[in-house]
């Protein structure tokens, strides 16, 4: 699927969806909410997605100084 395909299914900008695929936004639980409707899972799943990625870069982070 593409970016704009994906942007159109959760009605949303293609400028959002790029973002957050490009690690430059994170999932808000509105977005969570849109993408546990489109591929039928939970907004749950999404936002522990995100809670993973957050802290994994917080432990980088952590680890380089």
């Amino acid at each position: 699927m593409s970016q704009a395909q994906l942007a159109a299914k959760l009605k949303i900008p293609i400028q959002r969806v790029n973002t957050i695929i490009n690690g430059k936004r994170g999932i808000t639980p509105e977005t969570a909410l849109l993408l546990a409707r489109a591929f039928e899972t939970t907004a749950e799943f999404w936002m522990n997605l995100q809670t993973k990625y957050d802290l994994w870069m917080a432990q980088r982070s952590m680890d380089r100084r």
